[in-house]
């Protein structure tokens, strides 16, 4: 398992769900769970009140039941697609950038750290017995 790797992944997918949905990786994947402080359609726990009347968040539980139901003051929300795909409209440079940056910006730096760092990190992990690499 590589480390750098997984770490542009989870980059890289949490810019998408940023600028797609609206909301980072973890509230999209668990919002109305006790993993997150939002309820599936984006409601705040905590705040006891939506991040605003007619957000842009959509989660994934959103998606598969296909609505959003109603914002605040009754007022009736686009599809998740719909809003996903005017999120993107929006945000598509920020989504670019993220998507074809990260793994650039990832690449140079395991080059540029390569010796000095990643190789004297990688051989202490193995002689610990991890099948991980860094």
């Amino acid at each position: 398992m590589n480390l750098v790797n997984t770490a542009v992944s989870l980059a890289v997918a949490n810019s998408v769900t940023q600028n797609v949905a609206g909301l980072n990786l973890r509230d999209f994947l668990f919002a109305g769970t006790r993993f997150s402080d939002l309820h599936e359609t984006g409601w705040n726990y905590q705040t006891g009140s939506g991040r605003n009347s007619y957000n842009a968040m959509v989660t994934l539980s959103e998606i598969f039941r296909g609505t959003q139901g109603t914002a605040g003051g009754g007022h009736d929300r686009p599809t998740p697609i719909t809003q996903m795909g005017e999120n993107l409209k929006a945000n598509w440079l920020p989504m670019a950038v993220g998507v074809v940056g990260i793994p650039l910006l990832a690449k140079v730096a395991t080059k540029v750290l390569r010796k000095p760092v990643l190789t004297p990190m990688n051989k202490m992990i193995k002689m610990t017995g991890l099948d991980v690499k860094v």
